[in-house]
């Protein structure tokens, strides 16, 4: 295995642009790791099968879906059983969701039918490759196999991935697109190094002040595509279009500057702005678009033919098609339901909550519950779903931010600003509006960047020993990440019951609330 350390001493000299010369980049791995981790994330896959589809089937509310569940299933269903892919029920009313993570729904619901497996099926699927997911972009990131492993394993153990993995809802596929689309960045970073230090091998780096063109760029219009299935899943992809976009740019100033391009930040504005917007930027809204071809090809689909009737024949835009009136028409109606989505406006919800909650995980949900004598000796029983995080991951959010801002300020160390670029994309825009009606399961996409981050920290801690120190330093340090490993799993284990809706006793539904807030 690849010693971190000498790679993250090497990683911050070429960002600060300080070193003598770029220093020949080692390989990311060797064969033997490469087989190594390919074992491992064969196991960390096995394990993400047995958890997220053990019981799949439970809870329901007396056969029929839970919570939101109740709005994506059926129309998940109604996609499946209607004509041309799309809603066209009237009675759905207004179609709030783009519509991809419903095609994905009802691919479940194609192979199993209308049933909890087929409502879940997908989600569990998507639930498993975020973990397989996690462990490569870390192991790359950390250039460590065990590193990686950390980090999956954090994704196993980690409530909220759990709970939504196992939810016929739409927001485990969006959070599914949002990390390929952060593992193809992180990709297109290596690859862009490799290319520059190839330039400046042949000693061509000078040829032009504002430094080499990078070409296509494969990994960056992979994570375009993927940025533009989120926005087809739901609105708040487009964040993560523009943190990602800025993530990019970054990287490849910091490529430029690492191999002394004398003006890498004019190289950039000339040489990267345009291809990168035209990646993750129009790419993600042409894929949009695209995902609604159904809808403007059906005859029935919800609010296709508004114009004469809601919208009128003439005025300003009256040159313009009416098949695109009509989608604006639908897509201004969608806004204008989410911006009325206000506590101001009376809407309140017994467990709603505000974005300053959400990196502790202060207020989680309540998704299912019942009572009465079920495999409990005979005393009353208590069967509850609740979407919560771990707390021994979630309760360290604020040091993980707090180191990973210092590491950054005093290292320059990328890979801690790659994740709190996203980590911040999935709870920073909320707090622009905090009169709006909000939810724990909104911070889904949080949960991933916080496993990174933290099974990062873990390989600081492990890296402040490194195998030439005292054997003493070096195994307090492995004890102290083991301990925090083995905390996070026996913490998952113990929340079990409430994370799958299994039978328990009140005593022990007690034991299982924390916090005032938790009820």
């Amino acid at each position: 295995m690849i010693d971190r350390a000498t790679v993250e001493d090497r990683a911050l000299t070429e960002d600060l642009g300080t070193a003598p010369g770029p220093q020949v980049p080692e390989p990311v791995f060797g064969a033997t790791d490469r087989l190594r981790g390919t074992v491992v994330g064969a196991i960390l896959v096995l394990i993400a099968v047995a958890t997220r589809f053990w019981d799949l089937q439970n809870p329901t509310d007396s056969g029929t879906p839970v919570f939101d569940e109740k709005h994506y299933v059926p129309q998940g269903w109604q996609v499946l059983t209607g004509d041309n892919f799309i809603e066209d029920n009237p009675a759905y009313g207004l179609v709030v969701h783009p519509p991809i993570g419903k095609w994905i729904l009802a691919a479940g619901e194609w192979m199993f039918g209308y049933n909890p497996m087929g409502w879940r099926f997908m989600s569990a699927v998507s639930g498993v490759i975020i973990v397989l997911a996690v462990y490569l972009a870390v192991r790359r990131m950390s250039r460590s196999t065990l590193i990686g492993a950390i980090a999956g394993v954090f994704a196993i153990c980690e409530g909220v991935l759990f709970v939504q993995s196992r939810m016929g809802m739409l927001d485990i596929f969006q959070i599914l697109f949002i990390l390929l689309a952060f593992a193809a960045l992180i990709a297109d970073r290596d690859q862009m190094r490799e290319r520059m230090h190839r330039v400046w091998q042949q000693g061509r780096i000078d040829d032009s002040p504002f430094g080499p063109r990078f070409g296509f760029r494969w990994y960056r219009f992979t994570a375009g595509v993927m940025l533009g299935l989120a926005c087809g899943v739901k609105w708040s992809g487009a964040y993560f279009v523009i943190f990602f976009t800025l993530l990019s740019l970054g990287f490849d100033v910091a490529a430029r500057r690492a191999y002394h391009v004398q003006r890498p930040w004019a190289g950039v504005l000339r040489r990267d702005v345009i291809p990168s917007a035209a990646s993750l930027g129009l790419m993600p809204f042409l894929i949009y678009l695209a995902s609604f071809a159904p809808w403007f090809s059906s005859e029935t689909s919800v609010f296709r033919y508004v114009v004469g009737e809601k919208v009128g024949t003439d005025g300003p835009f009256s040159w313009v098609p009416a098949a695109a009136r009509s989608f604006w028409y639908y897509e201004s109606g969608i806004l204008e339901f989410h911006a009325g989505l206000t506590n101001a406006a009376g809407n309140h919800h017994p467990w709603e909550s505000k974005p300053w909650t959400w990196p502790m995980g202060l207020r989680p949900m309540l998704y299912a519950i019942s009572y009465g004598p079920d495999q409990c000796g005979g005393s009353d029983c208590v069967r509850a779903q609740m979407l919560i995080g771990t707390p021994a991951l979630w309760w360290l959010a604020l040091p993980m931010i707090a180191w990973g801002l210092w590491r950054i300020v005093s290292r320059r160390d990328w890979r801690y600003a790659a994740v709190l670029v996203a980590y911040g994309a999935a709870v920073l825009p909320w707090f622009g509006d905090i009169d709006r009606q909000m939810y724990f399961f909104y911070a889904t996409a949080m949960a991933p960047f916080l496993v990174m981050g933290l099974a990062l920290a873990c390989g600081d801690l492990l890296s402040a020993a490194p195998r030439g120190a005292g054997s003493e330093r070096r195994l307090i340090s492995v004890l102290v990440v083991s301990v925090y490993v083995a905390l996070v799993i026996a913490n998952f284990v113990w929340l079990w019951p409430i994370l799958i809706g299994a039978p328990i006793s009140n005593v022990e539904w007690g034991q299982q609330i924390w916090l005032p807030s938790w009820s």
